[in-house]
């Protein structure tokens, strides 16, 4: 679920600055936060089982 939302973050991030040109501060914070959710998901080891 983590390695979703960080997916769809960089997506969206990557559409904005390719797509429509725009590099305001709030695209490149989402693609921050995209990438340390992505590496929290795999420090974690993905997703476990109780």
């Amino acid at each position: 679920m983590l390695g979703l939302i960080a997916l769809v973050l960089i997506v969206l991030w990557l559409l904005g600055f390719l797509a429509f040109h725009v590099s305001a501060s709030l695209v490149h914070l989402l693609l921050v936060v995209g990438l340390v959710l992505l590496i929290l998901h795999f420090v974690r080891g993905g997703t476990r089982t109780a």
